[in-house]
């Protein structure tokens, strides 16, 4: 897949890279800004390129014919976001199952314009004990990839400023659709 996967992004003037040691086996991914189908796309051509398997946390409602064995085979695991679940502790065993894990998840949670990112991903990684990625595809320079490791410190307010600190610039598919990061 790498090399369809280099072919089409680089005919789309895509740039994709790591700069994440490669000692790193466990983390949670996170990509911002998510404005676009398209950013699931160019994101697992990315990892593709990348040579990174990363499963992806997708809502339960895309999981129905014909699109659910296309995203299993993709990676995706669905999430019932209706019900109240132990989500997090969940995806946080998960971690201790697998020698190398990396799981990506969109910190807004939807494509459309929100005030708050949602949680999640951040006590995922402090159950779980791994670092966060922080990931990007922005779609003004083109480039995108994993950037960033942040280990979180347990302080969430804290933290969620220095993560969101680094996006502030990047711009999504649809910049009308991306919070204002302050």
């Amino acid at each position: 897949m790498k090399a369809v996967s280099d072919l089409l992004l680089n005919l789309m003037g895509w740039e994709i890279n790591s700069e994440i040691p490669d000692d790193i086996k466990k983390a949670v991914i996170i990509v911002a800004p998510h404005t676009s189908y398209m950013d699931f796309f160019i994101g697992k051509l990315g990892f593709w390129h990348m040579e990174v398997e990363s499963k992806l946390l997708i809502k339960s409602e895309a999981f129905k014919w014909p699109y659910a064995g296309l995203l299993k085979k993709l990676g995706g695991l669905p999430v019932n976001r209706n019900q109240s679940t132990k989500l997090t502790d969940t995806v946080a065993s998960m971690f201790n199952e697998h020698d190398s894990l990396f799981i990506s998840i969109t910190p807004e949670g939807t494509r459309k314009l929100v005030k708050e990112w949602k949680r999640g991903f951040y006590y995922i990684a402090l159950a779980a004990k791994v670092p966060i990625i922080l990931g990007v595809l922005d779609y003004k320079t083109k480039k995108g990839g994993m950037k960033k490791l942040f280990y979180p410190t347990g302080d969430y307010q804290k933290d969620i400023v220095e993560i969101k600190a680094y996006y502030k610039g990047h711009e999504g598919k649809n910049p009308k659709k991306s919070m204002i990061i302050d």
